[in-house]
């Protein structure tokens, strides 16, 4: 424990700046992702015949390996290999494949008695998704959202075999120098950066779903 104190003293600039870059990392393509993803789900719930290959295609995007997605982009975007642009294009693709199916699900469990008696007061489709389905779907995205949050944060750290920072370069930094301090700092911090992530996801949930609170304590 105390190497570990030791450590974080004497090298404190250093982990902020990982910690730093990994939220970046890893919040960047989560938002660039849930926002490419709404109208893919939505499109898969608009045009039935469109739900299964959006289900497929995710699958299979989400399937790849990611070190292989890293290594891959930058002949495929031009970018250098030790571009951060790899890393947020990568978990954006995998931001996309998880939550296209999980905006589709969330827009498929609303009660279409609830869509038929928004038409009947006058909502046209575009009110009647943004004011009506997408809130009482909410729950079901946010889960995903949830998912998606803590998949990056793990994923980032896989970054730093290419030579990318984040917390991930704490781990090799350890590795190389047979030192375990930086190692154990990287995992609690990734461990905490999770657990605030998807606390704050929890926070934001209940307070734009405040029904979901009433129904749970009546």
């Amino acid at each position: 424990m105390n190497s570990v104190l030791d450590y974080l003293r004497q090298n404190q600039s250093t982990v902020l700046d990982a910690l730093g870059q990994h939220v970046v990392l890893a919040v960047v393509p989560l938002l660039v992702g849930v926002l490419v993803a709404l109208p893919i789900g939505y499109l898969g719930v608009r045009f039935g015949w469109l739900y299964h290959p959006i289900l497929n295609v995710s699958g299979i995007v989400y399937s790849i390996p990611s070190l292989a997605v890293f290594v891959a982009l930058p002949y495929v975007l031009g970018t250098k290999i030790l571009s951060p642009v790899n890393i947020v294009v990568a978990l954006a693709m995998y931001t996309v494949a998880l939550m296209a199916r999980t905006v589709a699900d969330g827009l498929r469990s609303v009660d279409p008695a609830l869509t038929e008696a928004a038409t009947a007061m006058g909502y046209k489709r575009t009110r009647r998704l943004l004011e009506v389905e997408l809130p009482l779907a909410a729950p079901v995205i946010l889960a995903g959202v949830r998912v998606a949050a803590v998949s990056n944060i793990s994923l980032v750290s896989v970054g730093a075999l290419l030579g990318i920072g984040g917390l991930g370069a704490l781990f090799t930094r350890g590795f190389q120098l047979f030192y375990t301090a930086p190692i154990i700092v990287g995992i609690v911090l990734s461990i905490a950066l999770a657990a605030a992530a998807d606390l704050l996801i929890v926070v934001f949930q209940r307070a734009v779903t405040p029904w979901t609170r009433a129904v749970m304590g009546a």
